[in-house]
């Protein structure tokens, strides 16, 4: 049976999870474990490996299906393609994928690089905490140029992709 991406509410995912599960809809929302920093402690938490995101498993999705999964709380919407707003089902290969990345218990790393005109904060190197704008990257090389307004004067940057995050 075709899966499908569900995008929900932010941080939702679990609330649309349990209210899909009991109107018996097979949902798949996959987690990874991270570190939580607390004010006393560090704490292993899960996670939602793609924020915003679950998957739903239906056969012949049709408007009465569609209908269901959209009334249920937190659920925004279907993805698929903007012109007539029909679903388009995730490939049966992708969600294997995702299920054995999950089941390796990997420790995955998302990395959201800024773009080229996006604010960013340099977060290591002498200049860490100072925020300015990108004006080249390149992303295979994890190369970026920022400009800073240091003392009313443009300043930019060379830094590697572990030394900028994104605003």
């Amino acid at each position: 049976m075709p899966w499908y991406a569900v995008h929900t509410k932010s941080r939702h995912e679990y609330k649309a999870n349990f209210a899909l599960a009991q109107k018996n809809i097979t949902t798949f929302l996959p987690e990874t474990e991270v570190w939580s920093k607390r004010k006393d402690r560090k704490k292993k938490i899960f996670i939602p490996l793609f924020p915003g995101y679950l998957f739903v498993e239906f056969f012949g999705l049709d408007n009465e299906k569609k209908i269901i999964i959209l009334k249920t709380p937190g659920v925004v919407s279907i993805l698929g393609k903007r012109e007539n707003s029909e679903p388009i089902p995730v490939p049966d290969d992708k969600i294997n994928a995702i299920r054995r990345l999950i089941e390796t218990k990997a420790e995955v790393f998302t990395i959201k690089f800024p773009k080229v005109g996006e604010p960013a904060r340099i977060i290591d190197g002498p200049f860490a905490g100072l925020e300015g704008i990108v004006v080249k990257s390149d992303f295979k090389k994890e190369f970026f140029v920022i400009t800073l307004e240091l003392l009313q004067r443009s300043v930019a940057m060379k830094l590697e992709g572990y030394q900028i995050s994104k605003l």
